[in-house]
């Protein structure tokens, strides 16, 4: 098979290549990325190695952008994938108050390209989601037929790619699956996400801004975990599926206090309250029902047995992360953040 992945320089699509690279040692290969501010090529150095010195070619990269539908178009029918699976997105809710035009270019009409270029092909196309599209979810929990209630425009641009894809679906009976994933955590996170940030700036001695109370709940999915279940929906769920793979739930402030304890520091000197976001949403909730029951899916790694490690490789990787919070771009938004300054 040869699968084309676009946003594969990102955190969670770059463990998805080398899975793939790892787990199906027939497979090619293609790597798409923009190379925005959160694509790093850093994050694939070991598979570039190992291209290096392997006997046959299995991994390409190609920069473009999938808001470029010609670009889109000649690179699929040049590399002729059997699956394309997307994991290109602008996905910082705090970044779309700012700018929420990046993220209807990308998260939307780039789906749409994609979704031109799979149906003229014939292809498999999966499109990752997020359980954000649910919106907030007091009780209960979200399946994969509850109704769609973004709550911010990140999470609307990724709930209309979802109703793009489900359209094409039905219209015109495409090859296409959805896959909707909780809080990925792992290594090579940017750092502008909640648990590499806390990391990061508790090594460097800085507090970590807390948006309101910092009760806000989620399910903490390993990244690991993740790209395994899509994985297994790429190979084994028919065409048309929906599912959610989540995690453990898990209070934003419970984990601030357990990496702090964990480096050895007071909880309570860890953090800063900052004013939460506009219409925060204070639990997410989605059943991963579904995908245990079909794919024989289940998370392996616990975020309370897990997250020792994933400590430890900030901790030993720091020139991975410094690298990035150096840059202006990044300092320049972590203020925006941490003052709540979101328009």
């Amino acid at each position: 098979m040869r699968i084309l992945v676009t946003g594969g320089m990102g955190f969670i699509g770059s463990h998805f290549v080398r899975h793939i690279y790892r787990r199906h040692p027939s497979y090619e290969i293609v790597n798409i990325d923009a190379l925005t501010y959160a694509g790093n090529p850093e994050n694939l150095a070991d598979i570039e190695a190992a291209e290096a010195v392997a006997n046959r070619r299995r991994y390409w990269f190609v920069k473009g952008d999938i808001a470029d539908a010609a670009f889109v178009e000649r690179t699929v029918k040049e590399w002729k994938p059997d699956a394309i699976v997307n994991f290109a997105a602008e996905s910082h809710v705090d970044r779309s108050f700012v700018g929420a035009a990046a993220f209807i270019l990308t998260n939307v009409l780039g789906v749409e390209h994609l979704l031109q270029a799979a149906r003229a092909g014939g292809i498999k196309f999966v499109q990752i989601s997020t359980d954000e599209i649910y919106g907030d979810v007091p009780e209960g929990e979200s399946s994969e037929e509850s109704p769609l209630r973004p709550s911010n425009p990140y999470a609307a641009s990724k709930a209309a790619a979802d109703l793009l894809v489900r359209a094409y679906m039905r219209s015109d009976a495409a090859p296409a699956m959805l896959i909707r994933g909780s809080n990925n955590f792992g290594s090579h996170q940017y750092p502008e996400k909640l648990i590499p940030l806390a990391i990061t700036n508790l090594l460097e001695s800085k507090k970590v801004p807390v948006h309101g109370t910092g009760r806000h709940v989620r399910r903490w999915i390993h990244v690991d975990d993740f790209v395994e279940g899509i994985d297994l929906a790429l190979h084994r769920a028919a065409s048309g599926s929906i599912y959610n793979l989540a995690g453990r739930e898990r209070a934003n402030l419970d984990l601030l206090r357990r990496i702090a304890t964990e480096l050895g520091l007071r909880p309570e000197d860890a953090y800063e309250h900052v004013p939460d976001r506009p219409s925060a949403d204070h639990r997410y909730a989605p059943s991963a029902a579904k995908a245990e029951r079909e794919l024989g899916w289940k998370p392996k790694r616990h975020i309370d047995e897990a997250l020792p490690g994933i400590i430890a490789w900030y901790r030993a990787n720091p020139s991975w992360w410094r690298k990035v919070k150096e840059k202006r771009e990044f300092r320049d938004h972590y203020e925006k953040q941490r003052r709540a300054r979101y328009y």
